[in-house]
């Protein structure tokens, strides 16, 4: 491996530790090398707090190593003032005589302007180290911007032979498919995207929070598609201890701050008005909890990035058939469950 990219790479190791809580803003990890050594590293934590750049450099001791160090990073250094200062000066103001980079931010705020500006001001700029790898590492990010939409993940357990529900039963609350350990992976990935949503008739069967309790992280907001007002205000999703959307044909409806409603027309472009709507809230992703209709609507419409699919050890002999898929990336054991990852290359 060539020895760029080693250090892209732990650049990217470190941008990792931020996912979840840097919404708005992209996953970023910085290395400074100087004479073949690490003497910085730093990630962005969140959002309002210091980028990568910043805590790299702030992490060197001796500080007088920099104007002779190479500052590695996985996105380009932005070139604007937003909650904090652009990182291009902090890295023109302490000398640091070369820089590399992932890939170019497609951000319009930046989109080439950081790496303009340090060339303009001496510094030596490589560009495009383990680019791929640097895509895959802000694929909501870059979806957001480039798409205009939300980086989409379909979910769903099903039963050994293939249905997501029995035909019946006796309570509000799911039945559960996958073990405990699935279970909390599921809550693992709430925490690690912005959103999550479900149609009218998971709400009406299951009663869901569609929280993070089994983990520790941010609750994603939840949103809900609910035609013509049929979850009333006792069901879960309504209990405004967390933020939710509900997409509905109704109008004038009262709405609070936790509690907001989209009105729309429900007509064959459906899932690209949902979609619509996540991107002008700023959702970078969403997960797709089902059910059937849901999921299918958004798979029909070719509107998904990624589906992560349990397969329980349980079986329904008859029930509510899970969607098909196609095309498997990779597949691995939890205990007695499988979990089969799909991703759309279209």
């Amino acid at each position: 491996m060539k020895i760029h990219e080693i250090y892209i790479k732990r650049c990217i190791q470190l941008a990792k530790n931020g996912l979840g809580t840097t919404y708005p803003n992209p996953l970023v990890g910085s290395v400074i090398v100087h004479d073949g050594k690490i003497i910085g590293e730093g990630w962005h934590r969140k959002a309002g707090e210091p980028h990568a750049e910043v805590n790299a450099v702030n992490s060197v001791k001796d500080k007088s190593l920099l104007s002779k160090a190479t500052i590695y990073v996985s996105l380009e250094p932005c070139s604007h003032f937003g909650k904090t200062p652009p990182c291009c000066d902090l890295i023109i103001a302490h000398k640091i005589p070369t820089v590399v980079v992932g890939t170019v931010d497609p951000n319009s705020k930046v989109a080439g302007t950081g790496i303009k500006r340090l060339i303009e001001n001496g510094v030596t700029v490589t560009v495009g180290v383990l680019e791929d790898e640097c895509h895959e590492l802000n694929k909501r990010f870059f979806t957001f911007h480039n798409q205009q939409r939300p980086y989409i993940i379909l979910k769903w357990a099903e039963s050994s032979d293939g249905f997501i529900a029995p035909l019946t039963k006796e309570k509000k609350e799911p039945v559960w498919i996958s073990n405990e350990f699935s279970r909390q992976l599921v809550h693992k990935w709430r925490s690690e995207e912005q959103a999550i949503l479900v149609g009218t008739n998971t709400v009406l069967e299951d009663n869901p929070k569609l929280d993070v309790r089994e983990w520790s992280g941010n609750n994603p907001i939840r949103v809900v598609v609910d035609r013509t007002g049929k979850i009333s205000e006792d069901y879960n999703l309504k209990d405004k201890k967390t933020k939710t959307i509900v997409i509905t044909e109704q109008e004038n409806l009262t709405f609070s701050e936790n509690l907001i409603y989209e009105s729309v027309i429900f007509d064959i472009q459906l899932t690209k008005k949902i979609v619509g709507i996540l991107y002008k809230y700023g959702l970078q992703s969403v997960i797709i909890e089902g059910g059937k209709q849901t999921l299918e609507s958004f798979i029909d419409s070719n509107l998904w990035d990624e589906a992560r699919v349990f397969s329980g050890a349980i079986s329904f002999k008859e029930g509510v058939k899970a969607p098909v898929m196609n095309g498997i990336s990779k597949t691995e054991k939890i205990k007695d469950d499988q979990l089969k990852l799909f991703l759309n290359h279209d």
